[in-house]
């Protein structure tokens, strides 16, 4: 019978659409921005809004647009209301405007800019609707375009009818020239002149007859009581609507332009390679760099929980040699191999703790370090130049600080003899610098059995993690896994570099020698 089958479902619908809330909600700060923003722009509209009033006054045009050349032509169709519109709005009538409020003929502009004519559908019906900072001024602007415009829309009704008198009259001063001259001799001509003559006479009096007025007004504008606009609660309410909007825009950018490492998942995204553990904030506040066998506390837990999977990655006993580096932060990756070393050391066995750091990052001013004393026949065996760590855990834990690994140890590693005590594990934590900045760190890497990158929640780089895992391939090196430090930074004070105290004048400073990987050493606590 088969096992069942795991399928990848990373790009599942509902597992991205998670996915991508989460990274909006991490940018809760922008979310919050926007929301201010927002908020603040609807107090805003409604500050502005509050010193904004519109009167509104009503015009019926009549048919009388052109009331001579449009006989047999129904009245609708003898005004066209988008004309009347646009006259409406004319620099003309603006000018009426400003002489009827006595106002500068120079304001005539700002006067038409504030006005808004419309015009209900099947009708013929003005709507003057004037926009002022008092509804006194609204009122009587409204009031002032909707006169302003029969006045203008009047004298062009006049205009209109002395044209057409004017043209008329001339014809009738030619016939009565003619009629009086006796220029028509025939009877019949003469007739035909009179009757013309009738004619246009009538119709110069029932032009004169019709009315030309250009409309009425059927509501003047009243001034009112309330702004323009929606209220306060509504502008404040639009406001936060699309304050939220900005804000999850503004979100949604910044995770999508956040490279750094936020989740398990996007760590396992970026290297392929397994997460050996999760390092919890320090909730007891301790400053110490050596939590086990020291102090206690989830942080420590943590560190034990790491062990034990480091020591299941290649057999029973784990790695011989661990590489603990981190891309560029040298703190976390001092902290963790000082603890994983420890931890590795509370299962009985021995281990060495090896500051290979060319820059000198003080580890050794952190540490618990027992004073030097002349090797006793049981510690004849402790590695030359290390001494040991004062840690509360059942094996063997000492450090050695290597200087640098020099052109010596980059050329080759020198093999330490150790003697092998039966049944005895012995395990080598090496620490360097960060391992983008620092080339002892890839040297170191080319040596040791196995590398555990530390990185940094929310600090470390996508982009830095596939360069340190490509340089580890390139050297032949083996990743073993990623340990993710989901600690908040914590500023420290740096202190100046001591000089170590426990360091024999008989051993001087040489470059880093790791032990052989099937070698060990033998110390004993104190």
């Amino acid at each position: 019978m088969t096992g069942p089958i795991h399928l990848d479902d990373r790009y599942d619908e509902p597992d991205q659409l998670r996915d991508q809330l989460r990274r909006i909600l991490r940018h809760r700060a922008l979310i919050a921005l926007g929301l201010v923003l927002g908020l603040l722009g609807g107090l805003a509209l409604a500050e502005y809004r509050a010193h904004t009033y519109a009167a509104t006054g009503e015009v019926l045009v009549r048919s009388t647009a052109d009331p001579f050349g449009a006989v047999g032509v129904s009245a609708d169709n003898q005004v066209s209301m988008t004309t009347e519109q646009q006259v409406a709005t004319s620099a003309e009538v603006a000018r009426r405007v400003a002489r009827a409020l006595r106002l500068p003929e120079s304001q005539a502009n700002g006067l038409a800019s504030r006005l808004r004519v419309t015009n209900p559908m099947k009708s013929r019906v003005l709507r003057f609707e004037f926009t002022a900072g008092s509804p006194r001024r609204a009122a009587e602007g409204a009031n002032a375009f909707a006169e302003a415009y029969l006045t203008d829309r009047k004298s062009r009704n006049d205009a209109a009818v002395r044209r057409a008198t004017d043209a008329l009259g001339q014809q009738i001063r030619v016939l009565n020239q003619d009629l009086a001259e006796e220029k028509l001799e025939q009877k019949d001509a003469k007739t035909a002149a009179q009757s013309q003559l009738y004619t246009l006479q009538k119709r110069v009096l029932d032009i004169k007859s019709r009315d030309t007025d250009a409309g009425d007004v059927v509501r003047r504008a009243t001034a009112p009581h309330l702004p323009v606009g929606p209220g306060l609660r509504i502008l404040l309410a639009l406001g936060l609507v699309c304050g939220l909007l900005l804000g999850l825009v503004l979100a949604w950018l910044r995770s999508a332009l956040d490279s750094r490492i936020r989740s398990v998942g996007e760590l396992r995204g970026a290297l392929q390679t397994p997460v050996l553990g999760i390092l919890p904030d320090d909730e007891d506040g301790h400053d110490q760099l050596l939590k086990v066998g020291r102090t206690g506390g989830a942080r420590a837990e943590a560190f034990r929980a790491l062990a034990f999977r480091l020591r299941k990655t290649d057999g029973p006993s784990g790695p011989g040699q661990v590489l603990v580096v981190a891309p560029r932060d040298a703190e976390a990756a001092e902290e963790v191999a000082a603890n994983l070393a420890a931890a590795l050391a509370e299962y009985g066995g021995e281990v060495l703790l090896v500051d290979a750091d060319s820059d000198a990052s003080g580890l050794a001013d952190r540490l618990p370090l027992m004073p030097y004393e002349a090797p006793t026949l049981e510690e004849a065996f402790l590695p030359s130049g290390s001494v040991l760590v004062d840690a509360d855990v059942s094996g063997r834990l000492a450090f050695r600080s290597g200087g640098g690994i020099g052109t010596h140890t980059r050329s080759s590693l020198s093999t330490e003899a150790h003697r092998l005590r039966p049944g005895v594990e012995s395990t080598t934590v090496v620490v360097t610098g960060p391992f983008l900045t620092h080339a002892d760190a890839l040297a170191v890497a080319q040596r040791v059995d196995g590398v555990v990158l530390v990185v940094g929640l929310g600090a470390t780089r996508q982009d830095d993690l596939r360069q340190v895992q490509e340089l580890v391939d390139c050297s032949g090196g083996r990743l073993l896994g990623t340990v993710l430090d989901a600690a908040r930074p914590r500023r420290r004070l740096r202190l100046p570099r001591r000089r170590p105290k426990y360091r024999p004048a008989s051993h001087p400073a040489a470059p880093m020698e790791l032990p052989a990987q099937d070698g060990t050493f033998s110390v004993s606590r104190r």
